[in-house]
C-alpha cells in the first residue's frame, strides 16, 4: 500500500484495501472480477501466502504486472516474461511499478500484445478439458487407493447438468462460463497425457530465457529511475 499514488508517485498507480469482513457480509458485490478487468494493467502480488487470483489476473487481457511470486501455480513455471506478463521485483516494488505503467502507456501496442498473449496462455493452458482430464485422473487414483464401501446417503440430492446450469436464465457471463464448461462427450484421449518432461539442456535454455528477460527489465528500469533522479537534483539544485 506504501506505492499508491503521492507526492513521490504520481496517480498512475492506484491500489485498495479490501475489507474482506465486510465483502462476506455485502455478497461480495466489490470484488467482482468482471468489473477488475477494465483496468488497463493489473497487477499480481501475493498475501500472506499463495494467491487464488493470478489466473484470473492474467485472463483479463491487461498487461499483468507480476510481483515475483514466493509460491508457484503449476501454470505459471513455463510463463515467460515481457511475453506474458510484466515482472516487478519484491524489493523494488513502487519503482517497477511505476515505470512499468510509464513504459506501457509510451508503447501501448507492445503492452497491449503482452496482456493479449498472458489472456492467451490461461485460456489454451486452462481449457476445461485439462481440468476435468486432472480431476478424472486423480479420482481414479484415490479410487485404486479406497478400501472400503461407498454408499449413496438416503438423503443425498443428486446433481447434473441440468441442475448446475439451468437455473441461470439470464443470459450473462456466468451462463455462458457454464455453457463453455460443459462436457459434451467422453474424451478421446487419456487423462493427463502428459508431454516429455524438458531434457537438462532444453531447461537450461528455457532458465536462461527467463533470466535473460527479467534482466532486460531491470535495466530498463534502472536506466528510467536514473534518468528522474537526475531531473529531480536539478530541479532541487534550481530551488536552492
Amino acid at each position: 500500500m506504501q506505492c499508491n499514488f503521492s507526492d513521490k508517485y504520481d496517480p498512475m498507480v492506484h491500489l485498495y484495501e479490501q475489507d474482506w469482513e465486510k465483502e462476506r457480509e455485502n455478497g461480495f458485490k466489490s470484488s467482482n472480477l468482471e468489473d477488475q478487468c477494465t483496468h488497463r494493467y493489473k497487477i499480481y502480488i501475493e498475501g500472506r501466502a499463495w494467491s487464488v487470483s493470478k489466473k484470473y489476473i492474467l485472463a483479463c487481457d491487461s498487461m499483468a504486472l507480476l510481483v515475483k511470486p514466493e509460491f508457484h501455480d503449476f501454470f505459471g513455471r513455463s510463463m515467460v516474461p515481457l511475453e506474458h506478463y510484466w515482472p516487478i521485483r519484491p524489493q523494488e516494488t513502487c519503482r517497477d511499478l511505476k515505470f512499468a505503467v510509464e513504459w506501457g502507456n509510451n508503447n501501448p501496442e507492445k503492452a497491449q500484445d503482452i496482456g493479449r498473449r498472458g489472456s492467451e496462455y490461461m485460456m489454451k493452458s486452462l481449457e476445461m478439458k485439462y481440468v476435468y482430464d486432472y480431476m478424472l485422473y486423480v479420482l481414479q487414483g484415490y479410487g485404486k487407493l479406497m478400501k472400503l464401501d461407498v454408499t449413496v446417503p438416503e438423503n443425498a440430492t443428486e446433481v447434473c447438468s441440468e441442475t448446475m446450469a439451468c437455473p441461470i436464465t439470464d443470459g450473462g457471463l456466468i451462463r455462458q462460463c457454464m455453457d463453455d464448461s460443459l462436457v459434451t462427450s467422453p474424451s478421446v484421449k487419456a487423462a493427463c497425457d502428459l508431454p516429455q518432461p524438458y531434457g537438462d539442456d532444453e531447461l537450461k535454455m528455457f532458465l536462461e530465457k527467463q533470466e535473460s528477460a527479467e534482466r532486460d527489465v531491470e535495466k530498463l528500469t534502472n536506466e528510467y529511475w536514473e534518468v528522474q533522479n537526475k531531473i529531480l537534483q536539478k530541479k532541487n539544485e534550481n530551488i536552492i
